[in-house]
């Protein structure tokens, strides 16, 4: 595993440190503030290069399907993961990222919305949405609120239509992880082995397998254009002369250095922590783990946490192996109060130590879904221990913020902060 041990490799470079800048606090911002924007653009423009390489797979499986071309879509699937999980730290920070990123990774998923499902496991209407199973592939006609959606043509149209249609977040008609489920289907083991396993037949020409294989390939060809598309636009605001750089200066040095602190935060605590380890550690569900079709959640986790270490770092490490380096969070943190430095960095070091702890487990003895088991004991002191870390680096964040004389918001989560008010199933 080629990325873990970069990944490493570079988190030791971290702790080793170096020399402060002699340059002032405001020249050392306006560094941190570009070297954040060129890691930005990088990592998005790395999600876009595998999103296309992911397309061309998808579109081999749609002319020529077979279990051969099946796999290579999923594999394509997994690797476009590893650079996009690394962006979710720009957002919560950033407003051009938090009002698009809904398109590209929203989850959980309704996925009845999209193809057919097992009723016995997945049930046959929902009181919190009236498309729970509209089965728009198998359906020409939606109907829904005394209204008839025309899903006659698969398009772009109709797919940010149903994007949550209603005000219904489940209703998760575009992105990643329709695509996951297009590619793997339900995954029905629960938390014994084994991921979704859709035939390839689902998409045959002859030989269709559960019905409509031609919507089927259709809305799924459709769908990986629009993640294309979605994230070409997504690169391009982080040029030189995009949106998301100019918003995150434009309110000064201070205001652009609070908000990478608050993207840093909030992934760490209330959305990694909190809603994608603890609620479903909490609640023993398979169903609340992120990358749940493809049992990849140990991925994702894993590269949520190598993009804080990017960001704080300054550096990141681009898919075709060449290195974007400037100054990090790190280095104005040094200048400022080197000891919370040292800690920080520990910190981070402690953090991404459990999280590859997790990721080797999937990889050689059981999924993360397996792990947060009812009754896995030696599982769910992993993934707890990894929330320990992150919460734990949240406290130290929280200092940084203070130090540097900063305002920064962090998300909460009920599954932390109140466990008791989590309903359980």
């Amino acid at each position: 595993m080629h990325r873990l041990a970069v990944a490493l490799a570079f988190v030791f470079g971290l702790i080793a440190g170096g020399n402060a800048s002699a340059a002032s606090q405001d020249d050392i911002k306006a560094a941190v503030l570009k070297t954040y924007g060129d890691i930005a653009q990088a990592i998005f423009e790395d999600s876009l290069i595998s999103a296309r390489n992911l397309q061309k797979t998808i579109s081999a499986l749609v002319a020529a399907p077979s279990e051969a071309n099946l796999k290579a879509a999923r594999e394509a699937w997994i690797a476009a993961r590893v650079p996009y999980m690394q962006s979710e730290v720009f957002r919560f920070g950033n407003v051009v990222v938090d009002e698009w990123e809904g398109r590209v990774n929203a989850w959980p998923l309704d996925e009845g919305l999209i193809d057919y499902v097992d009723a016995d496991r997945y049930g046959e209407e929902s009181d919190e949405n009236p498309l729970y199973t509209a089965n728009v592939i198998a359906n020409k006609q939606i109907k829904f609120g005394g209204k008839v959606l025309d899903a006659t043509k698969i398009d772009w149209k109709l797919l940010r239509k149903l994007h949550e249609v209603g005000g219904v977040e489940a209703n998760v008609a575009t992105g990643y992880h329709a695509i996951e489920f297009l590619l793997w289907g339900q995954d029905l083991n629960g938390t014994r082995q084994g991921a979704g396993n859709r035939p390839w037949t689902d998409y045959a020409k002859q030989g269709c397998t559960n019905g409509n294989c031609d919507r089927r390939a259709q809305y799924l060809a459709v769908a990986t254009q629009m993640l294309v598309d979605d994230l070409a636009w997504m690169a391009r605001q982080w040029q030189a002369d995009g949106s998301a750089r100019k918003a995150l200066t434009e309110k000064g040095l201070d205001a652009g250095i609070g908000a990478i602190l608050t993207g840093l935060g909030s992934l760490s605590y209330g959305e990694l922590a909190g809603e994608r380890m603890k609620l479903g550690l909490l609640l023993h569900d398979p169903e609340e783990e992120q990358d749940c079709f493809s049992d990849n959640t140990h991925n994702a986790h894993y590269y949520d946490v190598a993009g804080m270490l990017n960001v704080y770092g300054g550096e990141y490490k681009r898919i075709n192996g060449s290195l974007v380096k400037g100054q990090g969070m790190t280095h104005l943190v040094r200048v400022v109060a080197p000891d919370l430095d040292t800690e920080m960095r520990g910190k981070l070091k402690a953090t991404i130590d459990a999280f590859s702890a997790i990721k080797q487990r999937a990889e050689t003895r059981e999924s993360y879904d397996q792990m947060i088991g009812e009754g896995n004991a030696e599982g769910n002191a992993l993934v707890q221990a990894g929330i320990d870390r992150l919460t734990d680096q949240t406290k130290t964040l929280e200092r940084v913020v203070a130090a540097l004389k900063l305002k920064a918001t962090f998300e909460g989560s009920d599954s932390l902060d109140a466990p008791d008010k989590v309903s359980r199933k």
